[in-house]
């Protein structure tokens, strides 16, 4: 299984047509079949989860369908081999950044709006390179106060933690549909900060005894290849 995942960042003056596409994208996405599932996403400003959006930054996440290689896609056809010839001119018009990258599902649990778009996948896996990292929830409106006193915290101690290399806020829905994806140098730094750094380690210890979510999910991926940048950066440049 293939998933991808582009962020997408528009020059400022193109906003709004950035809030048009969260629209009349999803028509492409639902009719390609070669995709199975996708997000379109809003993102944060700070990297994880984040009230406060970023008006020039979102995102497609999508499931491929059938056994594709990451190696077929290249820097200059892959949006239009991924999303379609509409999307990619869609883009190329507003002239967008983007950064996509190629990941396999490895291991996780829980559901995306009562689906598992990854298939089955293992709980544990021996994988141990370079891992990316997917947390979604779905807020429960009760507990919407004390999730965002919370967050902020660990997205700080997130930033400067052992191993860390790079990570987007993202999100179906502003304040109760939120996901962080990031990626580590290793299972070890990336378990490390989520079990280990004082904040994150509380904030799970609350999620679970307050029971803040509806539905969750968390899904650790093996990064396949990557193309574009995101502010003029590639984070996983000469890494992969």
């Amino acid at each position: 299984m293939l998933v991808t995942l582009t962020i997408i960042r528009y020059p400022k003056k193109y906003i709004p047509f950035a809030v048009i596409a969260m629209a009349i994208h999803r028509l492409p996405l639902w009719i390609n079949k070669n995709i199975s599932f996708y997000k379109l996403l809003g993102c944060g400003k700070n990297g994880t989860f984040d009230k406060h959006p970023d008006w020039q930054q979102w995102g497609i996440m999508a499931v491929q369908t059938g056994e594709i290689s990451a190696a077929r896609f290249t820097e200059t056809t892959h949006i239009n081999m991924l999303y379609g010839y509409f999307i990619s001119k869609w883009l190329n018009f507003f002239n967008c950044e983007t950064w996509s990258i190629f990941l396999e599902p490895v291991e996780g649990h829980g559901r995306w709006d009562g689906k598992e778009p990854f298939g089955t996948i293992a709980k544990q896996a021996t994988y141990d390179g370079i891992i990316a990292t997917l947390t979604r929830a779905t807020i429960r409106i009760s507990k919407l106060k004390a999730f965002w006193q919370n967050v902020g915290g660990a997205a700080n101690e997130m930033a400067t933690a052992k191993g860390f290399i790079s990570s987007v806020g993202i999100g179906e829905m502003p304040y109760i549909k939120q996901a962080t994806f990031s990626i580590w140098q290793s299972r070890e730094d990336m378990k490390a900060f989520a079990y280990q750094m004082h904040q994150h380690a509380a904030i799970i210890q609350k999620t679970r005894k307050e029971r803040w979510y509806s539905e969750d999910m968390f899904v650790r991926f093996k990064p396949l290849q990557s193309f574009g940048s995101i502010k003029g950066n590639d984070p996983l440049a000469g890494k992969l």
